[in-house]
């Protein structure tokens, strides 16, 4: 089977034994297309309900983002209070953002029932890159403490910042104690591990080429098929690959990331002097944070192509160095891509095709949306959908141009973006 990504991921990654192929013909009540952390949230909270389960994965599990991304638990929606109240009203935004701000509860709950060793730490601090941005901060805060009673979240003044970050291109921001960051990779392998003993059939290398949508829902793979009542499709980069029909909803943007040497104790403790996780307010985002063993993981970067960079790590390297000077030069141990789902309004896309329930477009919050995806879908196979429902609901539209001009025209929408950044 194909090997996960170079990653520092990899490179420390727990043990887990290889699944077999599928060979041969499956029948289950659920059928899950794709190991990352929405299938295996959803195979695990199926199979908790009683269900029995199949999970396919086309190559391994956490292959994909959720063994790649920054690892960061980012609180809520790309869509803050005050956006989501304009376009949804008070009562469907609380509603949302009650679940959305829940997650991260749902993940510190799950690493702890299963004893997941993944290098769960708290804290995430989100960086206002112009004056413009903090208070933009401090009116959505003061919305979602209005709308939720929401505690413990504050705001950072500029003055304040160095005791979460040592740099001097801030403006000050907010400190969530409800996110943070953890080693995805291992998250879901823990996962998995979880959801095998729970009941759950898991078969790598196994690439499903169609799923049909009826009753029962039959997923094709290369050597075998899954017969099921229900089908959870987690695919979300390659969503498109697997229902031709959702292709135009997401734009896969590639990341990049890297981890640097082992750093200094006193540097490290110098320039994130709390561990907590660090991503910044502008549109073409930076985000890091420090590792368990003391590296700074770290991505950001504006790409456009598909095609990747000749040097990953040199590619990223004035970045870091532009938001630490004081890490000029700094050793490159690994460095890694991934593609990123996102959908065109930066909400995540739920819904059904027959007696299928997808889930994906988590545009930079799939860490913390797709452990609670995973049960909202599993409530909703019990006929209780009413919070599945409520994401299903979300403002979605298709990104324009067709098959050949999507990418063009997001290319330009990036650039009007990234230019913004700079003004």
């Amino acid at each position: 089977m194909e090997p996960h990504a170079r990653s520092y991921y990899a490179a420390s990654a727990n043990s887990f034994a290889d699944q077999p192929r599928l060979a041969g013909n499956e029948t289950a009540d659920v059928v899950v297309v794709g190991g990352g952390f929405t299938g295996l949230s959803a195979a695990l909270h199926a199979a908790e309900a009683g269900y029995s389960v199949v999970l396919l994965e086309a190559r391994r599990i956490g292959w994909g983002a959720s063994g790649r991304s920054g690892g960061q638990m980012i609180p809520g929606l790309r869509w803050g209070p005050e956006e989501l109240i304009r376009e949804l009203g008070r009562t469907r935004a609380a509603e949302l953002l009650a679940l959305a701000n829940g997650a991260g509860d749902m993940v510190r709950q799950r690493i702890a029932r299963h004893q997941i060793a993944c290098d769960l730490r708290s804290g995430h601090f989100h960086a206002a890159a112009k004056p413009a941005h903090l208070e933009a901060m401090r009116r959505e805060l003061e919305c979602l403490q209005d709308l939720l009673d929401y505690r413990g979240a504050s705001i950072v003044s500029r003055n304040q910042q160095a005791e979460f970050v040592g740099s001097q291109l801030y403006h000050g921001g907010m400190i969530d104690p409800s996110g943070g960051h953890l080693h995805p990779l291992n998250y879901a392998l823990g996962l998995a591990k979880a959801a095998l003993a729970a009941g759950v059939r898991i078969f790598e290398g196994s690439p499903v080429s169609r799923v049909d949508h009826g009753t029962p829902v039959c997923a094709i793979a290369e050597a075998g098929t899954v017969t099921a009542r229900f089908g959870v499709l987690a695919a979300d980069s390659w969503m498109g690959d697997l229902e031709p029909k959702l292709a135009r909803m997401t734009m896969p943007v590639v990341n990049y990331n890297v981890a640097t040497a082992v750093l200094d104790p006193d540097l490290a403790q110098r320039l994130m002097p709390t561990g907590a996780a660090v991503s910044d307010s502008k549109f073409v985002l930076n985000y890091y944070r420090l590792s368990a063993d003391g590296r700074l993981i770290f991505g950001g970067g504006e790409k456009y192509s598909p095609r990747p960079p000749r040097d990953v790590a040199e590619f990223v390297r004035p970045y870091i160095e532009q938001v630490f000077p004081q890490l000029k030069g700094v050793g490159i141990d690994y460095a890694w891509g991934g593609a990123v789902g996102l959908t065109l309004n930066r909400l995540p896309q739920f819904g059904r095709i027959g007696n299928s329930f997808y889930a994906h477009g988590w545009s930079g919050h799939g860490v913390l949306l797709t452990t609670l995806a995973g049960d909202l879908i599993a409530r909703a196979m019990r006929g209780q959908a009413e919070q599945f429902d409520l994401f299903a609901r979300l403002p979605q539209r298709a990104f324009p141009g067709g098959k050949l001009l999507r990418h063009p025209l997001y290319v330009a929408g990036m650039l009007y973006y990234a230019l913004k950044d700079r003004l």
